[in-house]
């Protein structure tokens, strides 16, 4: 079962750039569709980003063309790289794996945009 890890969060003032990473151990993450998600508070989780085992990508509206997801199978690594950040992208954001039956979340990476 692949286990998660995110990184890179942190405090950014609007119109600033994160990269966030996601650290895949246990497993290969070939297999694994991938997926950012991120929850405000007093919000549901809501997906983000999501790349396919085949490199296919597709985003929420809110971020298209601000954010963008990308993966190194070699190094096991899923990358949300994320720019113009608004106060409206608070939230912690998650790393998520999926295929078929078998899924794993992180723990979670907070970012806060703000001046």
């Amino acid at each position: 079962q692949v286990q998660l890890v995110e990184s890179g969060g942190g405090l950014v003032q609007p119109g600033g750039s994160l990269r966030l990473s996601c650290a895949a151990s246990g497993s290969i993450i070939d297999i694994y569709d991938m997926d950012w998600y991120r929850q405000a508070p007093g919000k549901q989780r809501e997906l983000v980003a999501g790349i396919t085992r085949g490199g296919s990508t597709n985003y929420a509206d809110s971020v298209k063309g601000r954010f963008t997801i990308s993966r190194d199978n070699a190094k096991n690594m899923v990358y949300l790289q994320m720019v113009t950040l608004k106060p409206e992208d608070t939230a912690v954001y998650y790393c998520n794996a999926h295929f078929l039956s078998l899924g794993a979340w992180g723990q979670g990476t907070q970012v806060t945009v703000s001046s």
